[in-house]
């Protein structure tokens, strides 16, 4: 087979991979690993970003004491882990390959430090012709500090380790123009990264097992898309969906979201997914946010900062917002917040953000 790829991050959504009891489909199980298994021995380096785990605990013990979701949530990870990862490695193992858990949290990306110690982990493991299967580490992660779902952990790693492209299985063929069992909807095959459009149109209405719904995959999508990654949303159910999807000669009904030709650098990368670690907020005005949103490479300076929020210092990730309070990026601080107005009154004033460690959101050219 002519594969479209030679290095891809996979994401299975607990839909894929769990019954509608809860227990594990171990026949779907064994088809993915089957198929991962072909890619590997036909070139392509794969990362598994696997759900399933809470609701293979569910399955393990139905009834419980604790009656809060975040015991029960707990509870079901950890009894639920280590049956996932069991059938993945007995399956990879009768096709000749090894597989590695890799579990992680949001905090592990909060500093670039940490972010980087990630990356050489599963990149150590790729070099061993090793499969790393990625999974968030539900049984510590019960803070604020989870991951939307594992569509968001996905899109992390996807770019992280620069995949050339992010394929999302769910239980449906990709993004339609209106809620798939409505009369009339169709399946949108291509989206571009500057299309608004089809988000209006996704349901809001999250899977049975999983945290996160078609909504949460468009924004992940158009995201990574924006970072310079192919993304394919399809239909985990479907037999032979990724030997099909990354065939050349195949053309399979699905979802692609269109890369920016420009892709982000790693530092970047890092900023765009470290939200959750913003120390302070600044609001710029108009004329500073289309200088940001503009073909020009610009940093940011004190002259477009209307309203600081919070204190920051050296080095700390910040939130940029417009005056209407839409988010319009992020980025690393060149200097404290306390230094600003004094910065503002300077000739040559120094940017608080320079372009290097600057992220934008929806953009086309922030590379």
């Amino acid at each position: 087979m002519q594969c479209r790829y030679k290095k891809i991050t996979v994401k299975v959504g607990s839909n894929v991979l769990a019954k509608a009891d809860g227990t594990l489909n171990v026949s779907r199980i064994a088809h993915l690993v089957d198929q991962i298994a072909l890619l590997h021995k036909n070139g392509v380096e794969v990362v598994l970003v696997s759900s399933g785990a809470v609701a293979a605990g569910r399955a393990v013990m139905s009834e419980t004491k604790k009656s809060d979701a975040v015991s029960q949530r707990q509870l079901w990870a950890a009894l639920g882990q280590v049956k996932l990862i069991s059938r993945y490695s007995d399956f990879f193992q009768e096709d000749g390959l090894t597989c590695a858990q890799v579990l992680t949290t949001k905090e592990n990306f909060s500093s670039r430090g940490h972010y980087l110690n990630m990356k050489n982990c599963i990149t150590t493991l790729l070099e061993h012709k090793v499969i790393p299967i990625v999974n968030e580490n539900d049984t510590i992660s019960v803070t604020e500090l989870m991951f939307t779902d594992n569509d968001e952990l996905s899109g992390l790693i996807a770019s992280m380790v620069d995949s050339e492209a992010l394929i999302i299985l769910s239980n449906i063929d990709g993004v339609y123009n209106a809620h798939p069992e409505s009369e009339g909807a169709e399946l949108i095959e291509r989206i571009e990264i500057t299309e608004k459009g089809p988000k209006n149109a996704i349901s809001s209405q999250r899977s049975n097992f999983g945290r996160g719904g078609m909504l949460t995959k468009f924004r992940i999508a158009k995201k990574v898309a924006g970072d310079g990654i192919g993304v394919h949303v399809a239909n985990g159910t479907r037999p032979d969906v990724l030997i099909d999807l990354l065939d050349k000669s195949k053309n399979l009904k699905h979802t692609f979201f269109v890369p920016n030709k420009k892709p982000s650098s790693g530092v970047k990368k890092w900023i765009g997914y470290s939200d959750g670690f913003t120390k302070g907020q600044i609001v710029i005005n108009e004329g500073a946010a289309k200088a940001l949103i503009s073909d020009k490479a610009v940093s940011l300076l004190p002259v477009g900062i209307e309203k600081i929020e919070g204190e920051f210092k050296k080095g700390d990730l910040i939130k940029i917002t417009d005056t209407n309070g839409l988010l319009v990026g992020m980025g690393k601080a060149s200097y404290g917040s306390d230094k600003i107005d004094k910065e503002k009154q300077t000739d040559k004033q120094k940017p608080v953000i320079h372009y290097d460690y600057l992220y934008l959101e929806n953009r086309t050219n922030s590379t």
